[in-house]
């Protein structure tokens, strides 16, 4: 391939700069740049920009032979040969050695997606500016076959005991959160807020609000016996709750107990601390090594399905909202939450899980 010769290098490094880059009009650089002026970027929420952006300094930051970034190159000068070139050779990750480990299917495919977005939107923002064809379209993509690994419940419990026994129950009471409302990691420490939890307007109830799909449930906490729906997991929030007037319910566990996150920008929180955290509890505790914190989360949507829930029960525990997920969507109830969750504690009755 010619057009990949004239300028590859086997180093996929990224160049690291304090300045700001400033683009030429008609350059990979402007592309982006028209993107990020346009409506259609400025309206995406924090996390859908930050991948974005991490695509873009892939791209844009690959380093050529003569030293200078791709993204400094005129866009018309990259054509598909040179992007299907440029994926096979982010695709691969070396070791220091320069022996080929693994690879980050996942993360170049979405810098692919992004920089054909920029492309695209490019394109119309500026008609006969760039070549018709662009070059980040019709990949042929494959997306990468590794699952994200399921915990057990009884890892759960390993998990939680070590981080309690290690001084952090915060993050216990976060995996049980994942596990029993099947919330992700913004939801839970970025979102969830003293006042979500048994407002005084709605003393049984919890506000969960899921950041991704931008969508609100009041999930009840008690049955109609006025027996509780999640008992360890409220006796956590409660003892939280009774000493905090506000703010996030899980802060760090030491210090001036602040958030999990830091916020390199308003609206994109950064779980890195937490998730090295979560980390040294899972090695601490002997669990498999390829456990997360997303792990928690798949269990509990695992157990949805071990207890034989309907589909109206499931999308109710979930709130997923699109047929990707389940068969057909059907419109979620409070019955059909309180009905769900007690066939998934009769699961972990009958396993021996609990003492009731």
């Amino acid at each position: 391939m010619p057009a990949f010769d004239a300028w590859s290098s086997g180093d996929r490094a990224i160049v690291s700069t304090q300045l700001p880059i400033v683009a030429q009009i008609g350059s990979l650089d402007w592309v982006f740049a028209e993107y990020r002026a346009d409506r259609r970027y400025t309206k995406l929420d924090g996390k859908t920009k930050r991948n974005h952006e991490h695509g873009f300094k892939l791209v844009g930051g690959y380093v050529l032979k003569d030293g200078t970034r791709l993204g400094a190159r005129r866009a018309a000068l990259i054509d598909t040969s040179v992007t299907d070139a440029l994926y096979e050779a982010l695709l691969i990750v070396k070791d220091d050695d320069g022996k080929v480990i693994g690879e980050r299917r996942t993360t170049i495919n979405h810098a692919m997606k992004s920089c054909r977005r920029a492309w695209n939107v490019c394109t119309r923002r500026n008609p006969g500016k760039l070549p018709l064809v662009n070059p980040f379209a019709q990949m042929g993509l494959r997306s990468s076959d590794r699952e994200t690994p399921t915990a057990t419940y009884d890892q759960l419990q390993v998990f939680r005991a070590k981080a309690k026994e290690l001084g952090l129950p915060s993050l216990a009471t976060a995996t049980l959160i994942a596990w029993e409302w099947l919330q992700r990691e913004t939801d839970i420490f970025a979102t969830f807020d003293v006042g979500h939890y048994r407002p005084k307007d709605r003393p049984d109830m919890v506000r969960v609000i899921d950041e991704k799909t931008k969508s609100e449930s009041w999930l009840p906490l008690f049955d109609d016996a006025r027996t509780p729906l999640y008992p360890e997991l409220m006796t956590e929030l409660d003892a939280i709750k009774r000493e905090r007037i506000g703010g996030l319910m899980l802060r760090r566990d030491w210090g001036e107990r602040g958030p999990w996150p830091t916020w390199p920008k308003p609206d994109m929180p950064d779980f890195t601390h937490m998730s090295r955290k979560v980390k040294e509890v899972i090695r601490a505790a002997e669990l498999p090594d390829e456990l997360s914190f997303a792990s928690f989360r798949h269990g509990g949507l695992t157990e949805t399905g071990d207890a034989e829930l309907t589909d109206r029960e499931i999308l109710a525990q979930s709130r997923h909202t699109t047929v990707k997920v389940l068969p057909k969507y059907v419109k979620r109830t409070t019955k059909q939450i309180v009905a769900g969750t007690k066939k998934r504690r009769a699961t972990r009755t009958k396993d021996g899980h609990l003492s009731e």
